[in-house]
């Protein structure tokens, strides 16, 4: 009895001590196995997890509004201006003593006279200032079809030379202008020269007339030389 005795709590040690260290090591797996995530790497710091899971994904109310709302097309610029009306001028403004005094370069229309080959921008301004662009309206002067007289000063040897054949022209060609949208044609009626002075080749006229002079005789300026032309057709757009 006494020996048996002694076997038996013995054995019974040896089971509990087994089974407690299989145990142990199914906790030490089951833990190692629950601490890796589905990649097999170690999980975040629980501080990270718990701020990761628990904060909410807010959205950005401004960008979702900017990225919902139309396109909105910038508003298109304001029409031009339509050209303002021109009536018939008093007369011309006097000539400055200094071929280049200030003046605005401004351009107003265009010149073509078919028989030379002239199509040119046509200026406003009676200094070198504007007739060096191209022929230029002498202001105080009517406009294109206006009644009246409308002066034109043009270059023939310097620049763009535009009337340098003006001495070729003969009655009935014809010279087109346009000055702010309006166009009229005219027929020459008349050349002749005359010397420097005699500004009253720009002087107002009872009837619709073009009148465009140069220097005489190409390259000096002792004369001038004047062509006249008579209001063919009635201005236009």
């Amino acid at each position: 009895m006494g020996h048996g005795s002694t076997r038996r709590p013995k054995a019974r040690r040896h089971v509990s001590s087994w089974l407690w260290s299989v145990t142990m090591a199914a906790g030490v797996v089951l833990a190692g196995l629950a601490g890796l995530d589905a990649v097999g790497r170690p999980p975040s710091p629980p501080m990270l997890r718990a701020s990761f899971v628990a904060a909410p994904v807010t959205p950005d109310v401004r960008l979702e509004a900017a990225v919902a709302a139309p396109a909105v097309a910038a508003p298109a610029p304001p029409p031009p201006p339509a050209p303002t009306a021109r009536v018939a001028r008093k007369g011309p403004v006097n000539v400055p003593s200094d071929p280049y005094a200030p003046e605005p370069i401004v351009e107003i229309g265009r010149l073509e006279i078919p028989k030379l080959g002239v199509n040119q921008r046509l200026m406003e301004g009676i200094t070198l200032r504007n007739i060096d662009f191209g022929p230029s309206h002498w202001p105080g002067t009517s406009m294109a079809g206006e009644a009246g007289n409308m002066v034109v000063a043009g270059h023939r040897v310097t620049h763009s030379k535009p009337f340098r054949n003006i001495d070729q022209l003969k009655s009935g060609d014809e010279i087109i202008v346009t000055t702010y949208g309006r166009r009229a044609a005219y027929r020459v009626s008349s050349t002749f020269v005359v010397s420097p002075e005699r500004t009253d080749i720009a002087d107002p006229t009872p009837t619709p007339m073009l009148t465009i002079f140069a220097c005489h005789p190409p390259g000096s300026a002792r004369q001038r030389i004047v062509a006249r032309a008579d209001l063919a057709t009635s201005p236009g757009v």
